[in-house]
């Protein structure tokens, strides 16, 4: 049991390391499956000149959980993920936009702007479990929808993009 503990304590610390190293522009690559690449008008890279992230990579900068209903899913969900704001400040986005592109094609623009008037979060687990692609996952754009009535229409519901396997700051 120990051992187990001491086993992930220092994967969660080897993880964080490899975050706080982005602060200097040097990320270091992903060791797992990469789910997410970043391009575009970003100072920090791991990979030629994007930024590509594993879960474990993209889990220790920090998750919050989102309570809100979505047109998707029937009644309230709790959606567990990354501030998209304070994501763009750690690889250093320089661009006023995020284009989307999902595994599906799906491509939305997203200005920037909303991460932080919003509290917006790109979800990694829905109810406690890690979405799958069947399921929208394994990354999805999710905003607060039950904290602001305005939110609550078609624009921000096709900024919602699941299935996203790279964001490009223009």
């Amino acid at each position: 049991m120990i051992q187990a503990l001491f086993k992930v304590g220092m994967a969660v610390l080897s993880s964080l390391l490899l975050v706080m190293s982005a602060s200097a522009n040097d990320l270091s690559p992903p060791r797992g499956k990469p789910i997410l690449v970043v391009s575009g008008k970003i100072k920090t890279t791991n990979v030629g000149e994007t930024a590509v992230f594993d879960r474990e990579m993209l889990e220790a900068m920090g998750t919050e959980t989102v309570r809100t209903k979505t047109p998707w899913y029937d009644g309230e969900s709790a959606f567990t993920g990354i501030r998209l704001d304070k994501f763009m400040e750690l690889v250093g986005a320089e661009g006023k936009h995020v284009t989307a592109v999902a595994l599906n094609d799906y491509v939305t623009t997203i200005p920037i702007e909303d991460f932080a008037q919003f509290n917006v979060i790109m979800a990694l687990k829905r109810d406690g479990k890690y979405m799958t692609v069947r399921d929208k996952g394994p990354l999805f754009i999710i905003y607060p929808f039950d904290s602001d009535s305005d939110l609550q229409n078609q624009t921000y519901f096709s900024r919602s993009a699941w299935q996203v396997a790279k964001l490009v700051v223009e």
